[in-house]
């Protein structure tokens, strides 16, 4: 019962700098020597990069995944990621639509960085190993583990700025939880297949970018935001609707190249057949617009990246989101 632990630096990696504030400087090792539990679980450490979540790529992230995978293949029980929060629900995604293996990839990280009072990274970390060796946690996929809660990557969303209960599944709850010590899982989810392999370059090259509606929003934006682009995903208000003048220009758009909508809300599901106005869901659709189901926008621009990155033409990625919605 061995655990790899990948460490990728964050708040939970962070310590004191005089006058610069928190810098990345803890290592797997200081990480692991300072959660009291965790020496009941065998950790194999590898530190990977000491690098802000925001700089992340998806190729970092997907050669991450290999050597997870890689572990698991020679024998770990399951893998542990450490990382910052900021695109922790779209590392988790994105590391779930490809992750192939019945052993668990658990991420997590930390609000509160080790020079303040009560830091969340010891907790979490354990919680994630003890999640990664959890037989019950075993052909969920890709999970996050934080506060003591376990969340599918699927449904996962950081909500707050600093709480150290940001992170939440508004569509589903959470899958499980940490009692006093133990993985209690609560419901398991149908996993979905993996993707197939990308090619790194591919990706690197695949554009695809996220439009988030405001009120009285100016058209003109999608003509130049739509740009080179090989697909567009549209956070649009509520149930998926748009300003009545971003319709045809959508619906051109979607002859182009395949054009999502999503909710901007953070709950919730864009709609089909409820409303029939110039802008909404029924009228965007009918243009060839792709629904995003429950997939919140960060989320269905991860996905369409894959998708058009492997390949995937418009009628491929229209079912994927079907599937994956």
């Amino acid at each position: 019962m061995t655990v790899a632990l990948f460490t990728l630096g964050g708040t939970i990696a962070m310590a004191g700098s005089a006058g610069q504030g928190v810098v990345n400087r803890l290592s797997g090792a200081q990480l692991t020597a300072a959660v009291p539990g965790l020496a009941d679980v065998p950790l194999d450490v590898h530190d990977v990069r000491a690098v802000p979540s925001a700089a992340l790529t998806y190729r970092q992230v997907l050669e991450l995944v290999d050597a997870a995978g890689a572990a698991v293949a020679a024998g770990a029980t399951g893998a542990v990621v450490t990382q910052g929060t900021d695109s922790l629900e779209e590392t988790a995604y994105l590391a779930d639509l490809v992750w192939p293996h019945p052993a668990p990839l658990v991420l997590t990280g930390a609000m509160r960085n080790p020079t303040l009072a009560g830091p969340d990274g010891p907790a979490n970390l354990l919680a994630a190993a003890r999640v990664a060796v959890a037989p019950d946690a075993r052909d969920l996929g890709v999970l996050v583990a934080f506060n003591d809660e376990i969340h599918a990557a699927r449904h996962v969303r950081k909500t707050h700025s600093t709480s150290t209960a940001t992170f939440a599944s508004p569509n589903a709850g959470p899958l499980g939880h940490v009692i006093e010590g133990e993985v209690r899982l609560l419901t398991r989810p149908p996993r979905r297949d993996p993707l197939p392999p990308v090619d790194a370059d591919r990706l690197a090259a695949t554009r695809v970018a996220l439009h988030t509606v405001t009120l009285d929003d100016d058209v003109a934006l999608l003509d130049a935001l739509a740009s080179n682009l090989d697909g567009l995903v549209v956070a649009g208000f509520g149930v998926g609707h748009v300003p009545p003048d971003f319709a045809p220009a959508l619906g051109a758009l979607a002859e182009r190249m395949p054009v999502v909508l999503a909710s901007r809300t953070g709950a919730g599901s864009v709609l089909r057949h409820t409303y029939g106005a110039v802008g909404s869901e029924s009228d965007l659709l009918r243009r060839g617009l792709i629904g995003g189901g429950l997939l919140d926008p960060y989320k269905a621009k991860v996905l369409l990246r894959l998708l058009l990155a492997g390949g995937a033409d418009h009628a491929a990625v229209r079912d994927a989101f079907r599937r994956y919605g």
